[in-house]
């Protein structure tokens, strides 16, 4: 390490829960400055980590002279304006998923980046826990020859309780979802793991809690609560006219589940949510669990794999941003978050446009 670098924060969810614990047990590291919509939320979260700075204008944060690197944590809508000015003043960047809210927009941040030559990255941190990387490399070593179709399988029932307040993660306007906040990620895996671009697609978005309570109200949910995708992959050096299959749901019963599957011509692979790796071989009567390192957890926080990723992450940043590298293997960049774009885009368009009615 060359330097102490500087991380500032732009909102108070995830990036307290997970990325300011994270970066704090960063040696080099040091957090300089946080910045909410809620000068409360600003204040409480510099009290718990230490940070000297906090304010309700993020412009404060962004400008700080201390801060090498920007963290934007808030919801979609507002990450075209501040990932620009922070690079604009010469910050590195990690952007929260989806990238923005529209590919003119992706594109605008991407080419911004670039000509900057800062870092840019978008925070996809399940590519750092050591099973997925192990599959990564898996794949590309033949472990089950060409990949014909993966399939993927979320569900976080929580939001099927309709009392779970309104808030932006309802409001399709700031970029609220199951799409942006969970089929970004699997995208980003998909592109990652496989190397072949998703040139066509269905996808059917569904709202089932139509509205939510707002204060003395209830407020109509504008956003999905479920996304489900059919894919075509291109060929590449790992798939062979490979389909895909991804079902999200935020409402579906009993337990959390974030479970990535490959199936190829000689066998199947499966990574759970932690990391953990199963093997199938043709002709295997079922599945072979691997031996595996598995990221630490994150005390207190909800064991849903990110936190781990996360925290196999953030060093690797601070890292580079030490020592003046501006690429990190395996890290999801701009040009990444660009690609997931234009899947997101096109599912929304599939989903509003395409779908048929069967009638009697």
């Amino acid at each position: 390490m060359t330097k102490t670098v500087g991380i500032g924060f732009i909102g108070t969810g995830f990036a307290r829960t997970v990325q300011m614990p994270a970066f704090a047990a960063c040696e080099g590291a040091k957090l300089v400055s946080v910045a909410s919509g809620s000068l409360e939320n600003a204040a409480e979260a510099a009290k718990q980590f230490g940070i000297e700075h906090f304010t309700a204008d993020w412009h404060e944060t962004v400008q700080h002279p201390e801060v090498d690197l920007v963290c934007v944590t808030t919801p979609p809508r507002m990450h075209r304006d501040m990932v620009l000015e922070a690079i604009w003043n010469g910050k590195h960047v990690l952007a929260e998923k989806p990238m923005a809210m529209k590919i003119a927009q992706a594109e605008e941040m991407t080419a911004a980046a670039a000509k900057a030559g800062v870092l840019a990255l978008i925070d996809h941190e399940l590519r750092f826990q050591p099973g997925r990387q192990k599959v990564w490399s898996m794949l590309r070593e033949g472990a089950i020859g060409k990949v014909r179709h993966a399939k993927y399988n979320f569900r976080a029932p929580h939001r099927g309780d309709p009392n779970v307040a309104w808030n932006w993660w309802s409001d399709r306007e700031e970029g609220g979802g199951s799409l942006g906040a969970i089929n970004s990620h699997i995208i980003d895996s998909f592109n990652w793991f496989l190397d072949a671009r998703i040139n066509s697609l269905f996808c059917q978005l569904h709202t089932h809690v139509m509205h939510r309570p707002h204060g003395e109200d209830l407020r109509q949910v504008t956003t999905d609560d479920e996304a489900h995708m059919l894919l075509k992959f291109a060929d590449g050096p790992i798939t062979s006219s490979a389909t895909g299959l991804v079902s999200v749901s935020m409402v579906e019963q009993p337990d959390y589940v974030n479970q990535i599957e490959f199936f190829g011509t000689d066998g199947a692979i499966r990574v759970e949510h932690r990391g953990e790796v199963y093997v199938a071989k043709n002709g295997d009567k079922g599945w072979t669990e691997l031996e595996v390192d598995l990221a630490p957890a994150l005390d207190g926080v909800p064991d849903t794999g990110f936190a781990r990723g996360f925290l196999a992450f953030a060093p690797k940043i601070v890292e580079a941003i030490a020592t003046g590298a501006t690429t990190i293997e395996h890290a999801a960049t701009f040009e990444d978050g660009l690609q997931v774009q234009q899947v997101l885009d096109a599912a929304r368009e599939s989903s509003a446009k395409r779908f048929v009615v069967i009638r009697d």
